[in-house]
């Protein structure tokens, strides 16, 4: 008891006390801080602020790299867990093919309209009402039949006519803001665990370099012990998400990278926002009538509604009203816009969700199933390329500390 007198009276005597007992207690506040300011630097700001000519300024990591993130998700998981065609077979294609047919159904006589206005609108809008019904009920006859073979055909060869890399990178990067929330939202857990237990890590380093500082009493390493505490601090807690690997027993404990051990529940987050944004109905179906393979779908489009504009009522009706030239535009035109009236009911939002919920499911199942080293690709990708910067930030954040710490608690 009197030996720990003794040394608490030495320590006290010592002219840079509150310096030396600060240590551990800065050590701790600018650790949370830098860990803090390189989680945010993750994602912030979307856009890029600063003058670029001479590389000053900054973007966030994800948002800098929205395209190579996304194409990493793809790559690394979606490509994974199906193709698009196992996950439009979730989503009960029959049902798909059948509510687009029934939605172009109820636009027949929209539809006729716009063609032949297109091509005569005065001598349409003046066809006797007779005329104009046989054209609309020989169309709403034959039309939804037709469609719906069109959609099972294109839903059966839609693998080879979506490239789904392509239109996840393409959306991504065309909102930078999307992917931001993805990552965050897949690994909220895991950057609020990093940045709270970068406090407790920077306050156990800081006690250890008070000890070193103790019997080491060089000022000028003040500031070289805190750039080591900085870099080895940002290290351990981004190592403490996804390392180890596999569960280790420590004692009656059973230790695991705390992104890894929430397999189960990200499973359920990735699933959900993968099939609420990124393989919704209405992004398949816009890559498909309007993406890379799109003159490919026209092409299936156009062969299975020709029978409908070449049987001999369809053929009598329009020659008589447009004339033989009008006529054979009609064709070309109906085919092209049987197309874009596709796209529409597709983007309708409730449909879109009834079917997200059950590819949502399926999804989810297949992701608590990856083994966990194709797991964690799918939040790890967001710090592996430029973790190196985020270390750098660590120790150059720590370097000013312990410089300005030296300044005011050791002068």
């Amino acid at each position: 008891m009197n030996d720990l007198a003794a040394f608490w009276q030495e320590l006290y005597a010592r002219p840079d006390f509150w310096g030396f007992v600060s240590i551990p207690i800065v050590a701790a506040v600018v650790t949370w801080g830098h860990v803090w300011m390189a989680i945010q630097m993750v994602f912030y700001p979307i856009h890029f602020v600063g003058y670029r000519p001479l590389l000053l300024g900054w973007q966030g990591i994800i948002p800098r790299k929205a395209e190579k993130m996304a194409g990493i998700v793809v790559d690394k998981t979606l490509t994974k867990l199906g193709t698009v065609g196992d996950f439009l077979d979730q989503m009960n294609p029959e049902l798909i093919a059948a509510y687009v047919a029934n939605a172009i159904e109820r636009r027949i006589e929209e539809i006729v309209d716009e063609v032949m206005e297109e091509q005569n609108k005065v001598l349409w809008q003046n066809l006797p009402r007779m005329v104009r019904n046989r054209v609309y009920a020989h169309v709403r006859e034959k039309l939804p039949d037709v469609m719906l073979e069109l959609m099972m055909e294109i839903m059966a060869d839609v693998d080879s006519l979506v490239d789904v890399r392509e239109m996840v990178v393409r959306q991504m990067a065309g909102d930078r803001n999307l992917m931001v929330r993805m990552f965050q939202e897949v690994g909220h857990k895991e950057f609020k665990f990093i940045i709270d237990v970068s406090f407790w890590i920077g306050l156990g380093f800081g006690f250890i370099q008070m000890i070193l500082f103790y019997f080491i009493p060089a000022h000028w390493m003040l500031p070289i012990y805190a750039a080591a505490l900085g870099l080895i601090t940002n290290w351990l807690a981004l190592a403490m998400v996804f390392r180890p690997l596999h569960p280790v027993k420590v004692g009656p404990f059973k230790v695991q990278g705390v992104f890894l051990k929430r397999q189960n529940e990200v499973a359920e987050k990735f699933a959900e926002l993968s099939a609420n944004e990124l393989l919704t109905i209405g992004q398949i179906t816009r890559e498909i009538i309007t993406g890379k393979y799109s003159p490919r779908t026209r092409s299936m489009v156009k062969r299975r509604l020709m029978p409908i504009l070449e049987s001999p009522v369809a053929r009598a009706t329009m020659q008589l009203a447009l004339g033989t030239e009008a006529y054979a535009a009609v064709r070309t035109k109906v085919g092209d816009m049987s197309a874009d009236f596709a796209l529409t009911p597709m983007e309708d939002e409730k449909f879109n969700r009834d079917r997200a919920k059950v590819l949502q499911v399926n999804l989810a199942a297949k992701i608590r199933a990856l083994p966990t080293e194709e797991f964690q690709d799918m939040l790890r990708p967001a710090f592996q390329e430029d973790e190196w910067i985020l270390l750098v930030l660590g120790a150059v954040t720590g370097l000013a500390a312990g410089a300005a710490q030296l300044a005011l608690g050791f002068a």
